[in-house]
């Protein structure tokens, strides 16, 4: 029985029952101190969340499924890999959040990725609970055939466990349009068509139009909010951005068409930059079409230089940082050089891309941050909207998809702002984001009682 009175010795005790459950889940605890370190004024003002013991309850998934994802190579070889999907909390909808492919997937990550996931599906306005889902499988330097053969394997267990109504995975790193057409030809073999049920599918079959720039172009449109509510812009600033992914070349389309110049993008061996500017179409048909290293940047345009190991270890200036590659990539090291180069400003595409050292360097510099559960939001934004299509048998065009996303991701800078004001940490949007999420999520968990 909960009989602590005080948030912040509440707030200790149950991160020491996470911590001593899951002591090895860096990851996992890193989210959790993420949130916790900002709701104290929350839980001083309502105690009523104390007594209903909301942190312990939401910090503990709703349910976890881990099984064997057996497949054969082309060589005719038994290979076998995990499969996860945790489905954290489903008060305010069917759980949503992505399936990743990548050798770092464990427990930890996707209890994490599903945690985040929580705050920022609440934080879109749309009914949508946390989940999220993966496996240590890694896709690169994999046939079709095999990766076909994997989702196939994957999806024979997994499709036991979603639903329209209950949970609705959608892509992440490692999961483009050819993952999930296999993964969705196999869930309608097995438990027959129901477009709604996987999002990021092709436009031939229930996908959404602007689902694939929805990550990037929500990044910009919040980063945007953010520069114009402390009276900046676009025009004229230089951008340093990570990645090579979905996230990162819409980004750099999104934030070029608003008016900066993206000068970075990045893969896992190194980097490029380009003064002249980085022209999304030419890193598109190298990373989507040819599916090669960013060192092939450099190779086609003059003015590029290639260069090893991470982009944050530059020394080049920039005035907006726009991490989009995965999570942790940005030491308190790194953070300091950021902050060296000239950054100003800092907005995450990837998921908890900025270790707990840089963002203490971020807020020490007095950086505009805006953390990843807000400013990443507009893919499940998108995936949610396709839901609806799918829901209407409707397709909507482009520009009024881009424009529901622009809207979702306009409202959330500015209930996150509120929530800031609110509890009276104003100009502190990590605050301001953790606390709007988590307020919505622990009111409708008191309104359906002990679940």
């Amino acid at each position: 029985m909960i009989i602590l009175s005080q948030a912040t010795d509440y707030i200790q005790h149950v991160y020491q029952v996470i911590e001593h459950r899951d002591p090895n889940q860096t990851e996992f605890l890193e989210a959790i101190n993420d949130v916790f370190k900002t709701i104290t004024p929350v839980l001083e003002q309502h105690p009523e969340y104390i007594e209903a013991n909301i942190l312990e309850r939401l910090t503990e998934p709703e349910r976890i499924i881990q099984f064997r994802v057996p497949w054969l190579d082309d060589a005719g070889h038994a290979q076998v890999n995990r499969g996860f999907r945790v489905q954290f909390n489903s008060a305010i909808g069917p759980y949503k959040g992505g399936l990743r492919l990548h050798p770092s997937v464990n427990l930890s990550i996707v209890k994490f990725l599903g945690f985040e996931q929580i705050f920022k599906n609440a934080l879109t306005g749309l009914p949508i609970g946390g989940g999220k889902g993966g496996s240590d499988f890694d896709p690169k330097g994999k046939s079709d055939n095999e990766i076909m053969r994997f989702c196939q394997s994957f999806m024979t267990e997994l499709s036991k466990y979603i639903g329209l109504d209950t949970d609705v995975p959608a892509g992440d790193i490692g999961v483009g349009g050819r993952e999930i057409g296999f993964l969705y030809g196999q869930y309608k073999r097995l438990r027959g068509a129901d477009r709604g049920v996987l999002t990021g599918k092709g436009l031939n079959y229930g996908g959404s139009l602007a689902r694939t720039e929805a990550t990037g172009y929500g990044l910009a449109y919040y980063t945007n909010e953010m520069l114009k509510a402390n009276q900046l812009s676009f025009p004229g600033q230089r951008v340093a951005i990570s990645g090579a992914g979905n996230v990162a070349i819409y980004a750099i389309q999104k934030v070029e068409e608003l008016g900066g110049k993206v000068i970075t993008c990045s893969d896992s061996n190194g980097y490029v930059i380009d003064e002249n500017g980085i022209d999304f179409k030419i890193v598109k048909q190298i990373k989507e079409v040819e599916r090669g290293r960013i060192k092939d940047y450099a190779d086609r345009v003059a003015s590029a230089s290639y260069y090893e190991g991470s982009v944050w270890d530059a020394q080049v200036a920039y005035d907006i940082a726009l991490p989009c590659a995965t999570q942790n990539e940005i030491s308190g090291d790194q953070a300091k050089n950021l902050i060296a180069n000239g950054a100003k400003v800092v907005a995450e595409g990837a998921n908890m891309p900025s270790s707990p050292e840089a963002i203490a360097a971020y807020q020490a510099a007095s950086l505009l941050y805006g953390p990843a559960k807000a400013a990443n939001a507009g893919g499940v934004a998108v995936s949610a909207l396709e839901m609806s299509q799918n829901s209407m048998r409707l397709s909507w065009t482009f520009e009024e998809v881009d424009n529901r996303l622009k809207q979702i991701m306009q409202d959330i800078f500015a209930h996150s702002v509120a929530a800031a004001d609110e509890y009276h940490v104003s100009g502190d949007y990590l605050s301001g984001a953790n606390i709007a999420g988590f307020t919505k999520v622990a009111d409708a968990m008191l309104a359906q009682g002990l679940v």
